[in-house]
């Protein structure tokens, strides 16, 4: 008998992960972050704070399914999915506050990093930040060479505007570094070249213009190392 309920219940593991995975519809409104997660989701970080400038708290969540499942995760460029990986799904769920519930402003279910896309460091989850009405969302992973990527974004023309980044590269053994800091709003970058010891008193630093039609939103940039903004350069 215990050996009939292992294969069922092997069987029922095997289906769940050899079926499309299917991401639930967030509820629109709740008052709690309990009541507000779905069925076999978790909240794994989130963070209060005022993104639309009327001055009450909004909130801003990331979910984490219960098992890990397949999922196909684009690289390289915003549409190929290369990668196909097992692992927990997560969401980020963004919401304003309207009198005493949380109602939600969007739903996005691939740009937050899964936490086996760290590298040697583990998750690469960092946590949320809202400040100046702005979304802050900050990954960290590597080995010899590491990596500190954040994505600034801003609720405008009713969607969310990626306004800055900030792609940081180290050696954690010889200390060098590369600093390319984004500023799509006024359309330049500055480039910071040398080791971490030097804390910028020696190092390179160039300002250079940003070419960008227009901003991005969590439409048009799926997840991080997407966007190749210039020759072999992935935000």
């Amino acid at each position: 008998m215990r050996f009939k309920l292992f294969l069922f219940l092997l069987f029922c593991a095997t289906a769940i992960k050899a079926q499309t995975f299917k991401y639930p519809v967030l509820n629109p409104q709740g008052k709690t972050i309990k009541s507000l997660a779905p069925t076999q989701w978790k909240a794994v970080d989130s963070v209060y704070g005022d993104l639309n400038n009327d001055k009450i708290e909004d909130l801003a969540v990331i979910y984490e399914f219960y098992a890990a499942v397949k999922e196909n995760r684009a690289y390289g460029d915003n549409t190929t999915e290369l990668i196909t990986e097992i692992q927990k799904p997560r969401i980020l769920a963004i919401y304003f506050k309207s009198g005493r519930n949380y109602r939600l402003s969007t739903q996005n279910n691939n740009f937050i990093l899964r936490s086996e896309e760290g590298g040697a460091m583990g998750d690469p989850l960092r946590p949320l930040k809202i400040a100046d009405n702005k979304l802050t969302l900050s990954f960290e992973g590597g080995g010899n060479w590491r990596w500190k990527l954040s994505y600034t974004f801003r609720h405008q023309n009713n969607d969310w505007q990626l306004t800055k980044a900030n792609n940081f590269a180290y050696h954690n053994s010889s200390g060098e570094m590369n600093d390319k800091q984004y500023d799509f709003v006024n359309k330049k970058r500055v480039v910071i070249s040398g080791t971490i010891e030097n804390k910028n008193a020696n190092n390179e630093k160039i300002e250079q213009p940003l070419s960008v039609k227009a901003l991005r939103t969590f439409t048009s940039f799926k997840k991080p190392w997407t966007w190749e903004i210039g020759p072999d350069e992935y935000l």
